[in-house]
């Protein structure tokens, strides 16, 4: 899984930001002030950091200016409102490999990771399925098996975290309108369809176990 250190201020951006990468199957981890930073990567490696620039104690331009001059080559995106041409420049001379102007759809963010940073993901086999996580395709014994917007978000959500609970709240994300009966009904007729065992553990969510 892709680990991701998200520096941003704004705290309810931040933890909408982290709510749709966990979504979208990354692990993220999050600081609110450029001071943060150091700690959480001298206790883990990162696979991408996504920084914003006007934070407190520490620019974003400084956190990953110091992060390299210590060898840490960990791939970059800043994120900022800033947009006069002598930011944009600071920001690559610093390390950084893209850039991302605020405000911005957290699709467009998603779209740079997986085409720029994500490593080519393994296709992932479960009894006679096999699913390509990138190009979310489902075959069953060899036939593609088509699914709606809504089963297919949350097989992928399922089907990628296997061995692990993903809580019914994060799970209700994905339907239009979200209640725990409507994600019953929903998780009965994926496993139906693709024979899934989709395990219900009472008052945290539901998990696939792997085979």
């Amino acid at each position: 899984m892709m680990k991701i250190l998200l520096l941003e201020d704004d705290k309810i951006l931040c933890d909408s930001l982290q709510e749709f990468l966990l979504l979208e199957g990354y692990e993220v981890d999050v600081a609110y002030r450029g001071l943060e930073v150091f700690d959480l990567t001298y206790e883990k490696r990162y696979d991408l950091y996504i920084f914003d620039v006007n934070v407190p104690d520490v620019s974003g331009f400084d956190v990953l200016c110091e992060l390299r001059a210590s060898g840490d080559e960990t791939p970059a995106i800043y994120t900022t409102a800033l947009s006069d041409i002598g930011s944009i420049s600071k920001g690559f001379e610093v390390g950084a490999e893209d850039y991302i102007k605020k405000p911005f759809d957290p699709e467009e963010l998603v779209i740079r990771i997986k085409s720029r940073y994500q490593p080519k993901a393994s296709t992932i086999v479960y009894k006679d399925l096999t699913y390509d996580p990138l190009s979310r395709q489902v075959s069953k014994a060899g036939k593609t098996i088509g699914l709606g917007v809504v089963q297919q978000s949350l097989f992928h959500t399922l089907i990628t975290q296997q061995n692990k609970i993903v809580s019914s709240y994060t799970l209700m994300e994905h339907l239009e309108n979200p209640n725990a009966n409507a994600l019953r009904v929903n998780l009965a007729k994926l496993k139906a369809k693709l024979d899934l065992e989709i395990k219900n553990v009472r008052g945290q969510g539901y998990m696939i176990e792997a085979l």
